[in-house]
């Protein structure tokens, strides 16, 4: 009889397993000057990741990803595998055996880190450096430290190191004297001091969680603040727009051509963190502001997404999302799905979206036809030419609310303040100058109907 092979014991299965070379990853520099631009500590990375489901295509996209990401935060990649696997392992995250042979292509390529494309638990990242004989980083602590990299404001500071402490917390690990019990309180003994005193890595973690408690109070207190002026905006019923997508899709490129704002533009992931919020005008002259909001990433750290949720409510809050997806990008499907998730998470899934299909003057037209055929509603613009702004500015003016309560006024000159708001926020349907003042007929909110009311138009009531 034949001998039985379990799946896992046949050649195909070892292939399917076998740690599979990425084409294409390597981002070796060899201008000096670019290196010295740059002004950042070159590590050479390789990286590695685990193909749990989907296809091959998909897992090598996500790798590709991970090394723009190394590269952002100033890695050079050496090499990058995949690996077919049900599950990642755990305790090494590859198995011992790929472990071991990872450890082979380190040594070759001759790297200093590796980069694993998921976030691993501490064990597993212990495990796996003791193999490997390098620094093990996952995915998520490289985004935490590209968000390091890039937040400027007092806000995007505080919230980048409450994520990478509550992220650092579990995975603290003590050698030697870090271990070591250090003399009960006092240190004179006594019914009160009697016993053990905490070790090094004891007082680490509470020091850590006495500075994340204070991380906390500063960040409530900023979006304090940040609520106010959201709460000054809902009472004066400003229109609102929010830009959300995937970093690198071009949202500040937009801002800048909605509102000329003059915001950074760099082409790299996570070059603006911080949100940015502006005043622009539509076609019809009403008035909203437009929110540049933290860009998204597959497999966003759970840690960032609770540590930016006062940011990302800007989104929550907006009449209208304005959704940016990379026309040039390999799976802007994918794009889609991944800030959607956390969009839903943040409580910001049911505000009107509009999907804006950026970079159409460098993308494939095939592949803009068939976004814009099956995202009912989408746009495609280039905010590098302009190529279809004008058209986003009316389709924007369309779809933010449209007061509702029609009103009748002769406005004294010495009132111009009134006109003027109602051509801000609402809708002015006729406008004629007369001796007595301003004749109005406008579409606007009840609390700025009530005052316009204050001045009826008996003459134009009449003749109607």
């Amino acid at each position: 009889m034949d001998d039985q092979h379990t799946p896992a014991d046949t050649p195909e299965s070892e292939e399917r397993s076998a740690l599979r070379r990425v084409a294409g990853l390597s981002t070796d520099l060899t201008d000096v000057a670019e290196v010295e631009y740059r002004k950042l500590r070159l590590e050479r990375v390789v990286l590695v990741g685990v193909w749990t489901s989907g296809t091959a295509e998909e897992a090598e996209s996500s790798l590709a990803e991970l090394a723009a990401l190394a590269e952002t935060a100033g890695a050079e990649v050496r090499d990058g595998v995949v690996q077919r696997r049900r599950k990642p392992d755990p305790a090494t995250y590859i198995g011992s055996g790929k472990a071991e042979e990872l450890r082979e292509l380190v040594v070759a390529a001759e790297a200093d880190t590796v980069v694993c494309d998921g976030e691993l638990s501490p064990s597993q990242l212990v495990h796996l450096e003791d193999v490997v004989g390098v620094k093990v980083v996952d995915r998520t602590a490289l985004i935490l430290d590209i968000f390091a990299q890039h937040a400027k404001t007092r806000e995007g500071k505080a919230q980048v190191a409450l994520a990478q402490m509550r992220y650092m917390l579990p995975r603290l690990r003590g050698w030697g004297q870090s271990m070591s019990r250090q003399m009960g309180g006092g240190g004179g003994g006594g019914m009160a001091t009697r016993g053990p005193g905490e070790t090094k890595i004891e007082t680490d973690r509470r020091q850590i969680n006495q500075r994340m408690a204070k991380l906390r109070r500063e960040i409530a207190e900023l979006a304090t603040g940040r609520e106010v002026k959201r709460e000054e905006r809902r009472r004066r019923q400003v229109l609102s727009v929010a830009l959300a997508g995937y970093t690198n899709a071009g949202k500040s490129s937009l801002l800048n051509q909605l509102t000329g704002a003059g915001v950074l533009v760099w082409n790299a992931l996570f070059a603006t963190l911080d949100t940015t919020v502006r005043r622009a005008e539509t076609p019809s002259g009403r008035t909203y502001t437009v929110a540049d909001t933290v860009g998204f990433v597959r497999h966003l750290p759970h840690h960032l997404v609770e540590a930016f949720r006062s940011t990302i409510d800007e989104v929550a809050d907006a009449h209208l999302v304005l959704h940016v997806v990379d026309g040039t990008h390999p799976d802007p499907a994918a794009q889609l799905d991944a800030v959607r998730k956390v969009l839903r998470e943040v409580g910001a899934g049911g505000v009107t979206e509009v999907v804006v299909v950026n970079k159409a003057d460098a993308a494939d037209p095939a592949v803009v036809a068939r976004l814009l055929d099956e995202e009912p509603g989408s746009i495609a613009v280039s905010a590098r030419t302009g190529q279809g702004i004008d058209e986003l500015r009316a389709l924007v003016d369309r779809l933010l609310p449209h007061p509702e309560v029609e009103v009748e006024a002769m406005v004294p000159y010495t009132e111009g303040g009134l006109v003027a708001r109602a051509h801000q926020e609402g809708g002015v349907l006729a406008e004629e100058h007369t001796a007595q003042g301003t004749r109005l007929t406008a579409r606007v909110s009840p609390e700025l109907a009530s005052a316009l009311r204050a001045y009826p138009d008996y003459e134009g009531s009449a003749s109607t």
